[in-house]
């Protein structure tokens, strides 16, 4: 038994989190209001990084992980940093939602701390991602540096915007659009997957150039969609009255603006692979 997962710091940050999501799903559930797609994404959100995160610690503090096909450095960095991602979003989500100004009734109350305890259970992750992210210099697990963490924050915008898209199919523009979003969405889950899998060694290239090729070409076909889906999304259309959440001028500009993310990112990512390759 290895009680030094429990004991370090990384140890600690994933038992908070085990302690913070735990508690949100449980004040929720106790409401009975969750019904909706929003409220059913971040119970299952809060379940699933329960369940994995405690697993993991099962598995450190046991010592069995050693026996699992795969890289677990980048199998847990890769999940600190999706679990960061997903907590998050749920944070913003539910009480933007649920949540009714003035908040004076038991049920509100619930909802209140079931959200201040995921947004401190995102805390956590973040905590977990900083303390584990690979130091500089050292590449032995790929999706601890700050390139493979911005693949996993890519895939992961990529999956919001496939949730957002709507009416798509009238215009080339658009579908052009829908095409880089899967196109990229698929390489980089690929990535993620074969580093976690070990299987980049059977690659018959240089990896590192691949990578920097791949993230310049992403770059390229995202610049194109962040110019086309507002042109072709917006153009000789005007804001409906009222827009509800589910009003496809909403998701539209939410498009937009994951798209601008996801540009950001693989700017990013460009430059610092490019770094780790060439300097």
């Amino acid at each position: 038994v290895n009680f030094r997962a429990l004991t370090s710091w990384v140890g600690i940050a994933r038992l908070f989190a085990v302690v913070l999501s735990c508690l949100a799903f449980s004040l929720v559930a106790s409401t009975g209001h969750f019904g909706t797609p929003y409220g059913t994404w971040c119970m299952f959100t809060w379940c699933f990084c329960f369940a994995v995160t405690l697993l993991v610690l099962l598995l450190e503090l046991l010592e069995l992980y050693p026996l699992l096909p795969l890289s677990w450095d980048d199998f847990t960095s890769a999940f600190s940093m999706l679990a960061a991602l997903m907590v998050f979003t749920s944070s913003v989500v539910f009480p933007a939602t649920f949540i009714s100004s003035p908040c004076s009734s038991n049920l509100c109350a619930r909802q209140a701390v079931a959200t201040t305890a995921s947004c401190l259970c995102f805390l956590a992750y973040a905590v977990e991602v900083a303390l584990t992210r690979a130091k500089p210099g050292d590449i032995s697990s790929f999706l601890s540096t700050v390139p493979g963490l911005l693949k996993v924050f890519e895939a992961y915008v990529a999956c919001l915007i496939f949730s957002l898209l709507d009416a798509y199919s009238g215009e080339p523009g658009l579908r052009w659009c829908v095409a880089v979003y899967s196109i990229c969405f698929i390489f980089t889950l690929l990535i993620i997957i074969f580093t976690i899998g070990r299987c980049l060694t059977y690659i018959p290239c240089p990896l590192e150039k691949m990578l920097v090729g791949y993230n310049f070409l992403a770059l390229l076909m995202y610049l194109t969609a962040t110019i086309l889906w507002p042109l072709y999304s917006f153009r000789g259309k005007s804001r409906p009255n009222p827009c509800s959440t589910s009003c496809w001028w909403n998701k539209s500009l939410g498009v937009t603006f994951l798209t601008i993310f996801n540009l950001i990112a693989y700017l990013v990512d460009l430059v610092y692979s490019t770094r780790m390759v060439f300097v």
